[in-house]
């Protein structure tokens, strides 16, 4: 999908109602925002009826606009004692409305308790698909930033009722757009619905035309009639077997490494209500490359807006989240992250290259070189990017939060000690087979319904066999922090600092500071020429350090990490054989029923552990997903065959 920079919406806030001077509308009707959306909304999708008893309901609505959609929402399902366990709301919005302006805009709402949550989570205005949760993760905000017509086409979802806002079809053609509307019969549950104040004809032939039975009903308000639909298709197109939902949705969960990803993958499947059992092949958690005793978390940015920098600015906005959220439980955690430019003279085009991308200071800010100084305390000597919501925590200690947060079901356990030598598919069960994992005597551990391989390393040998006769590039690649104890480190940093290397300061003041990178290098031990060239990297960051740490005591931590050559990571269904058609395209690769994967997370582990969960959670139980179709094709375990049929022509 090819982004671009998020312009925020002007208001005038100067009448009875905000209005959109860009468009010549309101925001909503004159008898009031929440009047419009109970009766016309929520009213015209039989609501809050119809999520009673539901496990899940989704609404998608076009035109997030100021809010007053979901929070009425919001506000119903509170106060309904029939509602459904969670409701996900999707919303999609070419020009939000600055934090600023939200909060003027709901400064006497009705629900100024739910809203003033709402702007607490605003997120900074980047061209994604921003996760909010709310009610401890039971009611979900997902904002799609960006062109609707950009956008419809990029949601994998299955929607219950859809609500189809904005400004005027005249006024905001593009949000009516055939298009657009043609989406709703791709995204539809059976028996959605949908409803919008527009009676324009165009509004109802597109429906009609996406599989809808389309009337008008009376109106309210001063608006004579509005329109309310019914999903009643009569042929609906095969969805592709990579992004169906398993045909029986899992009761239970073997994950597969209690590292970051497989405690991310624990929390987020727990949450959902899943039977969770964590195998750990070592005596702790965090064990591996995740037992570091600092570790990094940021975005990044690049002028065409690839998708390596939106997967990694889509993660680094969920990994902000959600330590927000874990803050509290968390031994120390820093905020702040600089990234030191290797030039000194390289700050104007820096400047011009944020302006291009269009990226919000809450996300990323171009440093001259005394400003991040200052920031970091310690000189710097060039320019830097600073991200305001990167940073850096324990990666053991998230994992302990993590863990123990899904040990608060009582449908989870952790076994340590256990592992995973083989895994087996045993296709007796009634329910269409399980998941067995064996050790290295083929004696069975444990069993489920799904699997997620999320053993870092490890994942290469236990996906050997399973994955279409197409060959992983798996890398493991060794690496060496060093660490200097507080009477010898230069200073003591008051915020992260990246570069060719990077540097944080431990709360004990000592610093901790590399990592060498050396594929398929076996060696455990500590290494005085790795830490030699650690100590180099941490001179070219830190330029004013004491010059007398040519040799001293060889300290740190030896770990691999495990990654593949395109740097992104592996997260999806793994694949069977390959289709007979479109092979070159990864969405139409068939599956093996609930064997999934989180790997190759590199050393970006904190930044992607969360997003990846979330999505490995969607695509097991049916849920919404958290990142576009394109991006989750970019990490989708299949294409590396796509790629080779592409290449065969």
């Amino acid at each position: 999908m090819k982004t671009a920079p998020i312009v925020p919406a002007r208001v005038d806030f100067s009448g009875a109602v905000p209005h959109a001077p860009d468009f010549g509308d309101g925001y909503h009707a004159p008898f009031g925002a929440f009047e419009q959306a109970r009766l016309v909304f929520l009213g015209g999708n039989g609501l809050p009826g119809r999520w009673a008893g539901r496990t899940r309901f989704v609404v998608l609505e076009t035109g997030f606009g100021l809010g007053n959609n979901f929070l009425a929402t919001w506000a119903a399902w509170r106060d309904d004692p029939a509602r459904c366990e969670r409701l996900v709301f999707l919303s999609v919005e070419k020009h939000p409305l600055t934090r600023e302006d939200l909060t003027r805009a709901h400064a006497a709402s009705p629900e100024l308790a739910l809203a003033r949550q709402l702007i607490d989570a605003w997120p900074p205005l980047t061209p994604n698909l921003h996760t909010l949760d709310f009610e401890d993760g039971r009611v979900r905000l997902m904002l799609a930033l960006g062109d609707a017509r950009d956008w419809m086409p990029e949601l994998v979802a299955s929607v219950d009722a859809f609500f189809l806002d904005g400004f005027a079809p005249a006024k905001n053609p593009e949000l009516w757009d055939a298009s657009v509307l043609r989406q709703t019969g791709r995204l539809a549950a059976p028996g959605a619905t949908a409803a919008t104040w527009s009676v324009a004809r165009s509004v109802r032939d597109a429906l009609t035309s996406a599989g809808f039975q389309v009337e008008k009903r009376p109106g309210t308000g001063g608006k004579w009639q509005t329109t309310v639909a019914t999903f009643a298709p009569r042929h609906r197109a095969p969805v592709p077997a990579g992004r169906m939902a398993p045909p029986t949705l899992p009761r239970d969960v073997l994950v597969i490494g209690a590292g970051l990803a497989g405690a991310a993958c624990a929390r987020a499947l727990s949450r959902e209500g899943l039977r969770v059992t964590v195998l750990e092949a070592g005596a702790t958690p965090a064990s591996q490359a995740s037992g570091n005793p600092g570790g990094l978390f940021h975005g990044t940015l690049h002028a065409d807006d690839g998708v390596h920098a939106r997967f990694n600015r889509a993660a680094a906005l969920a990994t902000e989240r959600e330590l927000r959220r874990l803050a509290g439980a968390l031994p120390w955690l820093q905020w702040g992250l600089l990234r030191v430019e290797r030039e000194a003279q390289v700050l104007d085009a820096m400047r011009q290259l944020q302006a291009r991308c269009g990226l919000p200071a809450d996300y990323v800010q171009a440093l001259a070189a005394d400003a991040a100084s200052a920031l970091a305390g310690a000189t710097l000597g060039r320019p830097a990017w600073h991200f305001p919501g990167g940073g850096a925590v324990s990666p053991p200690a998230l994992v302990a939060a993590w863990l123990a947060e899904a040990g608060r079901h009582p449908d989870f356990s952790l076994r340590l000690n256990a592992p995973v030598a083989a895994l087996q598919r045993d296709e007796r069960d009634e329910l269409g087979g399980r998941w067995i994992a064996r050790d290295a005597a083929g004696v069975e551990l444990a069993s489920a319904d799904a699997v997620v391989l999320c053993g870092g390393t490890a994942n290469a040998a236990l996906t050997a066999g399973w994955t279409a006769d197409v060959e992983w590039p798996w890398i493991s690649q060794r690496g060496q922090l060093s660490t200097l104890s507080a009477t010898l480190a230069p200073g003591r940093l008051s915020t992260p600092v990246a570069g060719l290397g990077y540097a944080l300061s431990l709360p004990d003041g000592s610093m901790c500071f590399g990592a060498s990178a050396d594929a398929g290098d076996l060696d455990p031990e500590l290494r005085a020429a790795d830490q030699a060239q650690n100590l180099a990297r941490l001179a070219e960051l830190l330029p004013d350090g004491p010059a007398d740490l040519i040799a001293p005591p060889l300290a740190g931590r030896v770990g691999w990490r495990s990654l593949v050559p395109d740097r992104l990571p592996l997260v999806g269904a793994l694949p069977a054989q390959a289709p007979a058609q479109r092979a070159e395209q990864v969405r139409f690769w068939p599956r093996h029923p609930g064997l999934m994967v989180l790997g190759a997370l590199g050393s970006r582990g904190i930044t992607s552990a969360t997003l990846c969960a979330e999505l490995i959670t969607a695509q097991l139980t049916g849920a919404p997903w958290p990142v576009e179709s394109s991006l989750a094709d970019a990490i989708d375990p299949a294409r590396f065959g796509a790629k080779q049929r592409r290449s065969q022509g």
